[in-house]
C-alpha cells in the first residue's frame, strides 16, 4: 500500500480586517464581516478543516474560538469585563489554524494575520456630578442680568451621548431666576436689596440619556445695593481707656468709589473737642490757673467773674454750668452789662491785650447789624466810642479811637477780620493784641492780620466821663433816653482786659493748647505723593492723595490720643468729610445705569441733575472736565471711658487746746497736715474685686478753709496767711470772715506747704471751742477730698484747787511761741495792745503772790481740774503740749 502525498496543500483563508463591537460589561464581540475560515483543501479531512484562531497581542483581553470545523466559523469573545471608561477601543491580530494533514495534527497550515478594531459600547452607569456643591454670585439691586453666574457638572461615561449634560434643572419653587442648558442663570425680574438681599437655590443636572445628578447643588446670589461711593469698614463707636496712649480710629475703613478712576481725593478728619463747655482742657484747669501755668504775667482785669458780693456786675447774665474759672455767659441780644469804673484799667496806652473763649453764630437776616462784645463809650451827652469789639456780618472789627491828647493825625482805627471761625458756632479762643499802630490777631494760637484797616481823626478830648459795657453797647448822648445798643447774640467765657506789654505767642497756644486730639502715625511711610495738614491745636487733619488705595493706608494710621491722667469721660464726636474727582470721561456706576456725573462746571451753572444725587457735602475743587462726585460725611464717636477716680486723703491733728492768751498771738492750725493721692488700680480682669492702691503725683486746684459755726467776729478773730509764703507758687487765696480760700494748679506739697502757715488769731473771751473744716479738690473740682475736721478748745481760765501747806497754784499756762507772726496790716496795734495786757496781768498776779508768803510751787497731773485736756488728748498733741513755769517768789 502507498502512502498518499500532499494532501494538506493549502492554507486557510480569512478576511484582512475586521470591526467589532461590545458592550462594556459582556463578553461577545459582534464582528463585521462574521469571523469565518475557509480552506480549498475541503472536503478533505483534517486539511479542509479549521481547529483554531489566534489573537495576537499582549495587551488585547480576547480570545477567539471555532464554533464549526467544517464551516470554520468562529466567534470572538472577551477573557473578562470590559470597561469603556478604561478603554474605547482595541487594535489586534489574528489567525485561523486548519487540522493538519492528520488526525494527530500534523503539518498544520494557518492563514495570514488580519487586522481586528474592536469598540466598547458605552453603558448609561454613571450620574452628574457638579464640579462645586456650593455657587455665589451677586447683583445689583433695580438691574436685569443676562447671566449672572454659570453652573457646570460632568459626567465619568466614555461616550457622547452619556457623558454630556444635556439640560440643567432650578428645583427651588417660585424664584425669580432661570437657567438655561449650558448652566447660565439669570434674574427674570429687578431685585430689591430691602425686599430680600439674599437668595438661595438648588439646581440639579441631566446628561443625554437623562440620567439625574444624584445630588443638587447650592446657589447663592448676594442682591448689593446701588452703587454710592462712600466709606465702609468704620466703626460707628470707638472705646477708648485713659493712660493708654494712641489708638487707631478706622484699621479697615476703605473708600467706595464705584470703579471709576479716581484722579484726587481729599479727606478731612475732624475731632470735635467742645464737649461740655470749651472742652479740651477746661475741664482740668480753671481759665485763670491755665495762665499762671502758661507763664502769662499778672495784671489782666476780668471783665465777667463770677457773680458775687463785690462782683455784682454780672448778675443779670444768663450764664451756663461750670466753676468759676469756666463760667460761660450767653448773650440772646436782651442782655448786657456795665463795668464798674473802679474795675476798668484806666492805664491803656499803646499796649493792651483783650482775650476772650467766643462762641457765634450766623446773625438773622442778610444784613445783620452790629454785635458788641466790649464797648467804652461816653457815658452822657455824647456817643463816641473810645473803643469796641464786635461782630458785623460774621466779620470780627476792633475800633481804636484814640485822644487828641496822643496826637491830632489822622490815623488807624478800624481793623477788620473776616474768618470761617466766626460764624461757625463752635468755640475758639481770641486774643488781639494792640502796639500801636499794629493790632494782631490771633485765633486759636494762629496769627491773623486785617484784610482791611480804615483811618479815622483821634477824638477830642473832654470832660466826659465813659462807660464800658460787655455785651452791648452803652448809648448815653444823641438819644431821648439812655440805653444798650448793639446786643451780642452768642457766648463768651473769660473775657479780659490787660495793660502793657503784650504775651508772646507762645502764651497764648499754651492758652488755647489741648491735650487729646488726632494723630498719624508711620507718616514718613505714607509716600511723598501725599499731603498732609494739621490744624494748631491738632483737631483737624487734612489729608490730600491721588490714589485711592494710598488714601485708605493713611486713614488706617489715624489715631486719637489723649495725654491727660484723669480725663474727662464722655464722647467725643468725629466727623470725615470726603472730596472725589474722577479723571475726565470716566464713568462713575451710580444707580440702575452707569451714568457720567455732571462736572462741577455744570453744576455751577445751574445744571440740573437727578434728584438721586445728593451734593450736599460736595467739597471738591473740580478743574477742566473733571468729574465732581458727592461722599456723604460719616460720623462716629470716641468714647473716653471713665478713669480711675483718684482719691485725696487729708491727715493730721483733729483737736487742738491752747489758752486764749497764745491765741492772742496766733496758733498754727494745721502744724502736721499731710496731703496724699491715690488711684486704686486691678491687675485683675474687669470684673475681678482684688484691687491695689498706688500713690499717685497729683495736682490740687484748690483748697478750702471753712469756718464751720457762726462767721469770724471781724476786729477780733482772723484766719491770716502771709503773702510772702506765696512766692514762687501757682497759687493765690482769698480771705474772708467765712474762711480762707486757696487756689491755682499746683502740686500737693505746695499746698500743705502753705497750709500748713495758716494762723487762726483771736482777742475775744466767751467762745470755748472753734471748729474748722478743710477740703481740697483736683481737676477743677472733679475729684474732693475728704472733709478734715479740725476743733480747737479753747481755754480762757483755770478754776481754783486745794493744795496742802497753803501752797497756791500759779496760772497753768505761759507759752512760748516758736514761730511769731509780724503783720504790717491794721491788726498789728491790737496785737500789740494785746501782749501789754497779758504782760501786766502775769506782774500782778506775781505780786499776789509774794504779798501770800508763798514759799514753793508744785503743781501735779493728778491736780489738774476739769478744765484741762485728758490724758489721751495729751498723748495725741504731744507736739502741742505747753511750758508750764512754777516760780519761787522767794527767789524773785
Amino acid at each position: 500500500m502507498c502512502k498518499e502525498v500532499g494532501v494538506n496543500k493549502h492554507k486557510p483563508w480569512i478576511e484582512t480586517t475586521y470591526r467589532g463591537l461590545i458592550t462594556e460589561n459582556t463578553d461577545v464581540v459582534l464582528l463585521d464581516p462574521p469571523l469565518v475560515a475557509l480552506d480549498k483543501d475541503a472536503p478533505v479531512p483534517y486539511a479542509g478543516e479549521i481547529c483554531a484562531f489566534r489573537v495576537h497581542g499582549p495587551s488585547a483581553p480576547f480570545e477567539a474560538a471555532v464554533l464549526n470545523r467544517t464551516s470554520g466559523e468562529g466567534l470572538l469573545r472577551a477573557r473578562g469585563p470590559i470597561d469603556c471608561e478604561r478603554q474605547r477601543e482595541y487594535t489586534f491580530n489574528i489567525q485561523a489554524y486548519d487540522c493538519g494533514a492528520e488526525a494527530g495534527g500534523a503539518g498544520v497550515k494557518r492563514s495570514h494575520k488580519a487586522v481586528v478594531h474592536v469598540q466598547v459600547g458605552d453603558v448609561n452607569e454613571f450620574s452628574p456630578v457638579f464640579t462645586s456643591s456650593e455657587y455665589a454670585g451677586s447683583v445689583r439691586e433695580g438691574r436685569v442680568y443676562d447671566s449672572i453666574l454659570q453652573v457646570q457638572a460632568a459626567d465619568q461615561d466614555c461616550s457622547p451621548q452619556y457623558s454630556q449634560i444635556c439640560n440643567y434643572q432650578i428645583t427651588t419653587e417660585n424664584t425669580p431666576f432661570a437657567i438655561d442648558r449650558n448652566g447660565n442663570i439669570r434674574n427674570t425680574e429687578s431685585l430689591s436689596f430691602d425686599a430680600q438681599p439674599h437668595h438661595e437655590i438648588s439646581v440639579t443636572a441631566f446628561d443625554c440619556g437623562q440620567k439625574r445628578a444624584a445630588c443638587s447643588a447650592t446657589v447663592h446670589i448676594h442682591v448689593k445695593p446701588v452703587c454710592k461711593p462712600g466709606w465702609q469698614g468704620w466703626n460707628k463707636r470707638v472705646d477708648y481707656e485713659p493712660g493708654m496712649g494712641s489708638k487707631q480710629l478706622f484699621p479697615k475703613m476703605h473708600l467706595e468709589t464705584c470703579e471709576g478712576a479716581v484722579s484726587s481725593v481729599r479727606v478731612t478728619v475732624e475731632l470735635q473737642t467742645g464737649h461740655n463747655g470749651k472742652g479740651c482742657d477746661r475741664q482740668s484747669y480753671s481759665e485763670k490757673s491755665l495762665q499762671k501755668l502758661c507763664g502769662a504775667s499778672s495784671g489782666s482785669t476780668d471783665l465777667l467773674p463770677a457773680s458775687g458780693t463785690t462782683f455784682n456786675w454780672t448778675t443779670s447774665l444768663l450764664t451756663d454750668s461750670g466753676r468759676d474759672g469756666d463760667l460761660v455767659y450767653r448773650f440772646d441780644g436782651r442782655q448786657a452789662a456795665k463795668v464798674p469804673d473802679w474795675v476798668v484799667p484806666q492805664n491803656l496806652t499803646d499796649q493792651f491785650t483783650i482775650a476772650t473763649w467766643m462762641r457765634h453764630g450766623p446773625s438773622p437776616g442778610l444784613r445783620g447789624e452790629k454785635e458788641t462784645l466790649l464797648c467804652n463809650s461816653d457815658k452822657t451827652e455824647m456817643n463816641r466810642h473810645r473803643y469796641s469789639l464786635y461782630v458785623h456780618n460774621c466779620r470780627l472789627v476792633f475800633l481804636l479811637r484814640r485822644d487828641y491828647a496822643q496826637g491830632d493825625s489822622f490815623r488807624p482805627a478800624e481793623f477788620h477780620w473776616k474768618l470761617e471761625q466766626i460764624c461757625d458756632k463752635e468755640w475758639h479762643y481770641y486774643v488781639i493784641t494792640v502796639e500801636f499802630p499794629v493790632v494782631t490777631l490771633y485765633v486759636d494760637g494762629v496769627t491773623y492780620d486785617p484784610y482791611l484797616v480804615t483811618d479815622d481823626w483821634p477824638i477830642h478830648s473832654s470832660q466826659i466821663d465813659v462807660q464800658l459795657t460787655v455785651g452791648a453797647c452803652w448809648q448815653g448822648g444823641e438819644v431821648t433816653k439812655a440805653r444798650f445798643t448793639q446786643y451780642f447774640r452768642g457766648s463768651l467765657s473769660g473775657l479780659t482786659l490787660k495793660p502793657g506789654k503784650v504775651e508772646s505767642q507762645k502764651v497764648f497756644s499754651c492758652l488755647q493748647a489741648c491735650k487729646e486730639g488726632i494723630d498719624l502715625t508711620s507718616l514718613a511711610s505714607a509716600g511723598a505723593d501725599m499731603k498732609f495738614h494739621f490744624n494748631p491745636t491738632q483737631s483737624m487733619l487734612v489729608a490730600e492723595a491721588d490714589d485711592v488705595e494710598r488714601m485708605n493706608g493713611a486713614l488706617s494710621r489715624v489715631s486719637y490720643i489723649n495725654s491727660q491722667q484723669f480725663p474727662a469721660a464722655g464722647a467725643r464726636h468725629l466727623r470725615v468729610s470726603t472730596a472725589v474727582q474722577y479723571a475726565r470721561g470716566v464713568p462713575v456706576r451710580h444707580g440702575p445705569a452707569s451714568t457720567v456725573r455732571p462736572t462741577c462746571s455744570e453744576l455751577g451753572h445751574g445744571g440740573r441733575t437727578p434728584e438721586s444725587w445728593d451734593l450736599s457735602s460736595l467739597n471738591a475743587q473740580c478743574f477742566g472736565e473733571d468729574v465732581c462726585i458727592s461722599v456723604h460725611d460719616i460720623e462716629a464717636v470716641v468714647m473716653v471711658m471713665q478713669p480711675s477716680k483718684p482719691r485725696i486723703t487729708i491727715t493730721g491733728a483733729e483737736h487742738l487746746t491752747a489758752p486764749a492768751s497764745d491765741l492772742a498771738l496766733g496758733l498754727l492750725l494745721f502744724r502736721d497736715l499731710h496731703i496724699n493721692g491715690t488711684v486704686t488700680k486691678s491687675d485683675r480682669p474687669v470684673h475681678s474685686t482684688e484691687h491695689k492702691s498706688e500713690e499717685i503725683i497729683h495736682n490740687l486746684d484748690y483748697c478750702d478753709i471753712m469756718v464751720l459755726g457762726k462767721e469770724l467776729r471781724e476786729g477780733f478773730e482772723s484766719l491770716q496767711l502771709n503773702h510772702s509764703t506765696l512766692l514762687a507758687k501757682h497759687l493765690d487765696y482769698n480771705n474772708s470772715t467765712t474762711g480762707i480760700s486757696i487756689y491755682g494748679v499746683d502740686s500737693m506739697d505746695h499746698y500743705a506747704e502753705l497750709i500748713r502757715q495758716v494762723q487762726y488769731q483771736s482777742l475775744q473771751t466767751g467762745s470755748p471751742v472753734r471748729t474748722f473744716q478743710l477740703t481740697c479738690s483736683g481737676l477743677n473740682g472733679r475729684y474732693t477730698s475728704n472733709q478734715f475736721m479740725l476743733q480747737v478748745n479753747i481755754l480762757h481760765r483755770e478754776r481754783a484747787v486745794s493744795h496742802v501747806n497753803h501752797m497756791m497754784a500759779p496760772p497753768r499756762y505761759m507759752q512760748l511761741i516758736h514761730h511769731p507772726i509780724i503783720n504790717s496790716n491794721s491788726q498789728g496795734a491790737g496785737l500789740a495792745n494785746a501782749v501789754t495786757v497779758v504782760i501786766v496781768v502775769c506782774i500782778a498776779a506775781l505780786l499776789v503772790v509774794v504779798v501770800l508768803g508763798v514759799y514753793q510751787l508744785y503743781l501735779t497731773h493728778a491736780q489738774e481740774d476739769t478744765d484741762t485736756p485728758t490724758h489721751s488728748e495729751k498723748q495725741k498733741d504731744s507736739d502741742l503740749t505747753f511750758l508750764t513755769i512754777t516760780v519761787n517768789p522767794l527767789e524773785v
